[in-house]
């Protein structure tokens, strides 16, 4: 218990505050398929979490547990105190962007904008300045009067986000809102989303299976497989520090290998080749491992020769990436890639000193 506690915990306790979203134990069935295993997490309020992973993982299905769109089979969710698992989807506080837009062809920009400001809450001259001022927010005030039809991806899928931030709602939630789009634009949009968020300061949910966006834009990252959740974390502990092996070889880029626990503590034995390895101690002799390396912690040349466990290794490929070049690289049946800048690749062909530093070496016990 830290000094602080101890001196007043009460104090402390109440300073912590409660989360805005809390998903306890959800599962869903179809029929005999389970789509989601009692999966658990929070979400502060003013977050901006990503759930991440395969198809089928069950991230869409996650989502719409949370929308009241598909209800969960068993298990809790509790929205800004209130529980909501068993109300229907009007009846909860958020809004929704889809990856269709589903915006509505006969209705311009602002007509779709302004769809769900109905009733006493929004009169006629509260409406227009709601709509006038989320067109400016998205930056489309001069497409107002335009229908859906001539307006590009981008454009359309600002006026899907202004109809979801309409109402004010607590809670934003996006269903792979950026796939439909190119690339360019989704990264421009992408950026966008995420200042608007900051600026608004509303809790946000997105759906993706796109890494880059996940951990781009994310306070935090739910990496799921196969209707479980892998792990939660900020982009740097999911990329640095993964829970699973399936987690080290979705994330990022990265070279995969079997090897064994060494007689020797902190050694692993991998095609041939003895390594360093402090993950390993604790592990039994024998014990067989997955290991995974990401391709910029590989080193070459004089900087692998001056590492304990560095080995030879032939250049078999090389991709220019642009800034970096991805050397692919082969020792005996290991198959590694490095990342090195352009001019410093070694030639096609060409042996080179190679070495995987101890303390960037990931290692997972294998399941027998």
């Amino acid at each position: 218990m830290s000094a602080g506690l101890a001196e007043a915990p009460g104090a402390a306790l109440a300073a912590a505050p409660a989360p805005y979203l809390v998903v306890d134990q959800v599962s869903k069935s179809f029929g005999t398929f389970r789509a989601l295993e009692r999966a658990s997490l929070t979400v502060g309020a003013g977050e901006f979490v990503s759930f991440l992973g395969p198809s089928g993982c069950g991230k869409t299905t996650l989502l719409r547990a949370i929308a009241g769109l598909d209800p969960a089979t068993s298990g809790r969710i509790v929205q800004d105190g209130r529980d909501i698992t068993g109300l229907p989807p009007s009846a909860r506080d958020f809004g929704i962007v889809f990856q269709s837009y589903a915006l509505f062809p006969n209705l311009n920009v602002s007509e779709n904008i302004a769809y769900g400001l109905r009733g006493k809450a929004w009169p006629r001259s509260r409406r227009q300045q709601r709509v006038a001022e989320l067109l400016t927010l998205v930056g489309l005030a001069d497409q107002a009067t335009k229908y859906p039809a001539q307006l590009s991806g981008g454009q359309q899928q600002r006026v899907a986000l202004a109809r979801a931030l309409a109402n004010e709602p607590g809670l934003l939630l996006l269903d792979e809102p950026l796939s439909a789009l190119d690339a360019i634009v989704r990264l421009h949009l992408r950026q966008e989303i995420r200042a608007l968020q900051r600026r608004l300061g509303v809790t946000t949910v997105m759906v993706t299976h796109d890494q880059e966006e996940a951990m781009g834009v994310s306070d935090r990252v739910v990496v799921m497989s196969r209707g479980r959740i892998e792990q939660i974390g900020t982009p740097e502990a999911i990329y640095r520090h993964p829970a699973t092996a399936f987690v080290a070889g979705f994330v990022g880029r990265s070279s995969h290998f079997d090897a064994v626990v060494d007689a020797t503590p902190g050694m692993l034995r991998a095609e041939g080749l003895v390594l360093p390895c402090p993950a390993t101690r604790g592990l039994l002799f024998g014990t067989q491992v997955s290991t995974y390396i990401r391709p910029e912690d590989v080193r070459l040349g004089p900087q692998a020769q001056a590492l304990p466990g560095h080995f030879v290794a032939q250049v078999t490929h090389v991709e220019f990436l642009g800034p970096i070049c991805r050397v692919s690289l082969e020792a005996g049946r290991l198959r590694l890639e490095a990342d090195v800048h352009p001019s410093l690749v070694p030639a096609v062909g060409s042996d080179v000193m190679a070495a995987l530093p101890e303390d960037r070496l990931l290692v997972f016990p294998q399941d027998v």
